[in-house]
């Protein structure tokens, strides 16, 4: 069994952009060694960005759905997840919105988050709710 990983919004653009394939290379590479979940938020941040910057027309962006929600575990959001992300944004000083991805990560069991976002290495513990 691999570690749990969370993927988080960058690390998709990264699989359905055409500008850097080296990043695009190791995010394969990563999630071929991983149990890999995500979130309905990342999902929706995904979405964003392919509409806006990628200027992807929305039957491409429902095609890329199709396969992330198919070969990843999508987890909601949950009550829960949002106090833990308002004691992680309180604790580690992350924005609310990273802090909500760091929670669904926790929340999910997994061992690590896959991201540009974040301080490397840095450890972030279960919060007491």
């Amino acid at each position: 069994m691999n570690a749990k990983a969370f993927i988080d919004t960058n690390v998709f653009v990264y699989l359905y952009s055409e500008d850097e394939e080296w990043k695009q290379k190791r995010v394969y590479d990563a999630i071929e060694t991983h149990d890999c979940i995500t979130s309905i938020q990342v999902i929706n941040e995904f979405s964003n960005v392919c509409l806006k910057k990628l200027k992807m027309p929305s039957s491409t962006v429902k095609a890329a759905i199709d396969e992330i929600t198919e070969g990843f575990i999508v987890v909601p959001i949950g009550t829960d997840d949002i106090k833990q992300a308002l004691t992680i944004h309180e604790n580690y000083g992350y924005s609310y919105y990273d802090s909500l991805i760091l929670a669904s990560a926790l929340s999910s069991g997994c061992e690590y988050l896959l991201s540009e976002d974040m301080s490397h290495d840095q450890v972030i513990y279960n919060q007491t709710l």
